[in-house]
């Protein structure tokens, strides 16, 4: 078989000369400090037995959907699943992506025009990044959570701008890589200023924030001045695909203009039944109340070894210590999976280079001991 091209192989030795290589890892009985499933239930045996049992007793036997939505695979489930979610988050509108991934390079690549301008937060997802470098819109970083630097932005581009071109302002309600939250109470007043419309993805925030885990956007009563919202299922929920919340008009342009929706086969119906299920699940919110007691376990453990000068201050389930450059990041996160636990370091390019990072992420199954004592041997390797 033929090998790289030149180019190709130069691009890999590049990250192997900057030790950050990306290698595809093998599951293992660590501690879990590193995965998405914040509230277990990827590996609860409830709903996966639940889900189960309704596809049988809805005598649904399939193992793929046979086609695109638009063609043959919009299955009856997905009325259901939509209806589901459009009443949990309080959306005049959902419509069911197969991935988080698919749905940010489906909105962004098909929403904003030439001629519209795109604001979007520095360390917004790369999935975002990819649909709006697919857009005719320009886009223009702003810096994290700064809403000063949005403002100017914003000013400067309505003073210049032929009064139909739409701006569209784009964060994260828990940014993945910092565990921290922007203040969208805020954000949605200079939207309101600038007539902008305001883009939310709350992938790290369902299943977490919220009194049954409905995200932060609904937990502060801003859904209705919120244009859309990505929610995503590969993480609290524990399952797969995503969905873009908002109005009916804006689910119908999607449905006409979306390519990462049109031209895909849909979710098979086991997929749907899951999610289905996962959303009843949260209707038990011990797990969410046992998460948020691990959180602020972990938040005072930090205090009490003080760390907190190297932890990024965050709410969230997602927490960063910043350890600078890839070779110090990678070593001690090799000595936490050498005691057990398995935490992930955070490489450049991933992120900015000194801003290399351990990410602990928490979930509601982790027993309290495990939090102190991950953060004890945190403050060992680091020698504070």
């Amino acid at each position: 078989m033929k090998g790289l091209p030149k180019k190709l192989n130069q691009k890999l030795e590049v990250r192997k000369a900057n030790n950050a290589l990306r290698k595809l890892g093998a599951q293992d009985d660590l501690v879990d400090f590193s995965s998405n499933d914040y509230l277990g239930f990827s590996k609860s045996t409830t709903i996966f037995d639940t889900t189960h049992n309704f596809l049988i007793e809805n005598n649904i036997k399939y193992n793929g959907s046979t086609g695109s939505r638009l063609l043959s695979g919009n299955h009856k489930l997905y009325d259901i699943v939509e209806q589901q979610i459009c009443e949990f988050h309080n959306s005049s509108s959902a419509l069911i992506f197969n991935s988080g991934y698919d749905a940010n390079i489906g909105f962004f690549s098909s929403v904003p025009q030439r001629g519209d301008i795109i604001f979007y937060d520095e360390y917004i997802h790369a999935s975002i990044r990819d649909g709006i470098s697919m857009s005719y819109a320009k886009g223009y970083k702003f810096r994290h959570n700064d809403l000063d630097d949005l403002e100017k932005r914003c000013q400067t581009e309505r003073s210049r701008s032929p009064k139909e071109a739409n701006i569209y302002i784009v964060t994260e309600s828990v940014f993945s890589m910092d565990g921290d939250t922007p203040e969208l109470v805020a954000l949605t007043q200079i939207s309101k200023t600038y007539q902008a419309y305001l883009i939310v993805d709350e992938a790290h925030a369902v299943g977490v924030l919220g009194k049954q885990g409905e995200g932060l956007v609904q937990n502060l009563n801003i859904e209705d001045v919120i244009f859309a919202r990505i929610v995503t299922f590969g993480k609290a929920m524990g399952c797969h695909g995503a969905a873009i919340l908002g109005s009916n008009t804006l689910k119908e342009y999607l449905v006409n203009f979306s390519r990462s929706f049109i031209y895909t086969t849909g979710l098979p119906p086991h997929s749907l039944a899951t999610i289905y299920t996962a959303y009843n699940a949260l209707q038990d919110t011990n797990n969410i109340t046992k998460l948020h007691k691990n959180i602020n376990h972990f938040k005072a453990e930090i205090k009490r070894s003080k760390l907190e000068d190297i932890f990024i201050e965050s709410h969230s389930a997602i927490h960063c210590c910043v350890v600078s450059g890839n070779t110090n990041v990678k070593s001690i996160a090799e000595q936490f999976q050498n005691n057990g636990f398995d935490v992930k370091p955070i490489l450049s390019p991933t992120v900015p280079e000194g801003k290399e990072r351990l990410r602990f992420c928490l979930h509601s199954y982790n027993s309290q001991e495990d939090v102190s004592k991950v953060l004890q041997l945190l403050a060992t390797f680091i020698n504070v």
